[in-house]
């Protein structure tokens, strides 16, 4: 489905085709908000988008974030819906499979890490920071504990994501009518993760689904913006 309008609340989220982007966008859909959704393959994309369709409004985009005519469609896409209360900054590279170390990394691959996980961030926010703003809404830029852990072979991933909390916590000074987050989910079972230990069994990480309550316990709550580890919240229980 392709609204033109919402008078739900709306989120965009990038990578949303698989892993914890297509998991949140699963917990936002059913809670009834409508969608943005963005990835690279088109073809992964569209079957994410279909399956959400059965649940709420989603509207998928394929391109590259790092790609400004793409971010351009994205803010289209949000303009014509008329409203966005949350940007989730998810999409990330994670460099060449097997880590390289940082004193030998490709200097090209280093590059396309700080573009994919720190620039088209920033560069979507900038976008769409009036929008987010009109809603008094919620930027989360999704962190990593190689942001603040130094493990080998991990240092372009490691500091592209220690890049981007602090730019979240300068985003966060900058604007305090928004809620401003860098999140770290915690090891989770996805392909990028695999990717970082190439032959190895990852199968004792748990599936991204099982954070989503935390993330919606994160929206609910909307604590003091910061940084936060999934962890650190529990869902309400009802009776």
């Amino acid at each position: 489905m392709t609204p033109e309008s919402s008078d739900r609340p709306v989120a965009l989220i990038t990578g949303a085709s698989a892993g914890l982007g297509l998991a949140l966008a699963h917990g936002l859909a059913g809670r009834g908000w409508t969608l943005v959704i963005d990835a690279r393959g088109a073809e992964a994309l569209k079957d994410a988008a279909d399956a959400l369709a059965s649940h709420t409004d989603v509207i998928p985009l394929a391109g590259d974030v790092t790609d400004p005519t793409h971010r351009a469609d994205l803010v289209d896409a949000v303009a014509g819906l008329g409203r966005l209360d949350l940007l989730v900054n998810n999409a990330s590279y994670l460099g060449p499979s097997p880590l390289q170390d940082l004193g030998s990394a490709d200097l090209d691959e280093l590059r396309r890490v700080y573009e994919v996980d720190v620039l088209a961030p920033i560069a979507l926010t900038q976008a769409l920071l009036p929008s987010l703003t009109a809603a008094s809404g919620v930027l989360l830029n999704i962190s990593s504990d190689a942001a603040v852990e130094a493990y080998e072979t991990w240092g372009g991933y490691g500091s592209a994501k220690a890049a981007l909390d602090h730019a979240t916590r300068v985003l966060a000074a900058e604007h305090p009518t928004l809620s401003v987050y860098a999140v770290d989910p915690g090891d989770l079972r996805t392909a990028m993760h695999q990717a970082a230990f190439p032959g190895e069994d990852i199968s004792d990480r748990p599936e991204p689904a099982t954070v989503v309550p935390a993330f919606l316990q994160l929206l609910d709550s909307r604590p003091e913006s910061g940084r936060y580890r999934a962890a650190e919240f529990t869902p309400a229980v009802t009776s």
